[in-house]
Order: structure tokens, then C-alpha cells, then sequence
């Protein structure tokens, strides 16, 4: 393997592979510099967990094996365009590029939809579902105010 269109395929074998496991039909694949470091299947059913998304199991993964929460200079391929929760996965591991080959509506045509999702978040927190409530917004400032006064924090 060692190609965009051949790791592509490999996603969506992957993904087919999951579907006749039980599991949802989305796989991914980390790669940096022209080798696969991670892959993930959907795991949400068999774990029981909503965040066991493809995408996010792979970057896990691809975390673990390079000892970083950093993938810079990595490439994410999906078996579909990434939901809300794996865009902003996506975005704190700083990977470089995402490649997708089914789009989000075609995965709300098999009864996949988070239009909804995106179109919460672009509302205040209150209007959201479920909505949100701040409180305690004074002392909610104290984690960072210790977090800024480490001098060994790692940021992220």
C-alpha cells in the first residue's frame, strides 16, 4: 500500500469488514510519511460507547504507537466525512489533511444524520440540546489560574 487512493480503499474495506462484523460502516487510517501508523473501525455498539468512532479510535491508536498526542504531518483517510466530535478530534491532534470519500449526506441517507450536531453548534450553549448551563464562572477560572502557574505544563 502507499498511495491516497490506495489508502482510501483500504478504509473502505475496512469499513465493509466492520459492517459484516455487526459493526458501522466507518473505518480510518492515520499515515505519516507514506505508512499507515494507525487504523479504526466504528466501535460505538460493541464498546457501548458513543466517542468509539473510527476516526477517533484510529487517532488513539496512532497517538499510543508514536508516543504523542501530536500527529502533525500525519493524514487522516475516512470512510466518510467526520461527524462534529471527530472534526474537533481532528483539530486538537493537529493532523494535516483529511480525506474522505462518502459525504455526510450520504451517511444521513443510511440513517446516519448529525446535520443536527453541526447546526447546534452553531448556536449559543443555552439554545443547544441539551442546553447548557454556566456556573460558578468565578471559580471556574481557578483550574487555569494553577495551570498557568505550573512552569513545566506542556501545552497542547
Amino acid at each position: 500500500m502507499g498511495g491516497r487512493a490506495e489508502w482510501m480503499r483500504e478504509a473502505l474495506r475496512l469499513a465493509r469488514d466492520n459492517v459484516a462484523a455487526g459493526g458501522g460502516p466507518f473505518a480510518a487510517l492515520v499515515v505519516r510519511g507514506g505508512a499507515v501508523v494507525a487504523t479504526g473501525v466504528n466501535r460505538v455498539v460493541p464498546d457501548g460507547d458513543p466517542t468509539a468512532h473510527a476516526e477517533v479510535v484510529a487517532i488513539r491508536e496512532a497517538c499510543r504507537r508514536l508516543g504523542s498526542f501530536d500527529l502533525s504531518g500525519c493524514e487522516l483517510y475516512a470512510s466518510c466525512e467526520p461527524c462534529p466530535m471527530c472534526a474537533g478530534a481532528i483539530g486538537w491532534a493537529r493532523l494535516a489533511r483529511v480525506h474522505y470519500a462518502a459525504a455526510r449526506g450520504e451517511a444521513a441517507a443510511a440513517g446516519f444524520d448529525d446535520e443536527r450536531l453541526w447546526a447546534d453548534l452553531a448556536r449559543p450553549p443555552e439554545a443547544r440540546t441539551p442546553p447548557a448551563e454556566r456556573l460558578l464562572a468565578d471559580e471556574g477560572k481557578g483550574p487555569f489560574t494553577a495551570w498557568l502557574a505550573r512552569a513545566d505544563r506542556r501545552r497542547y
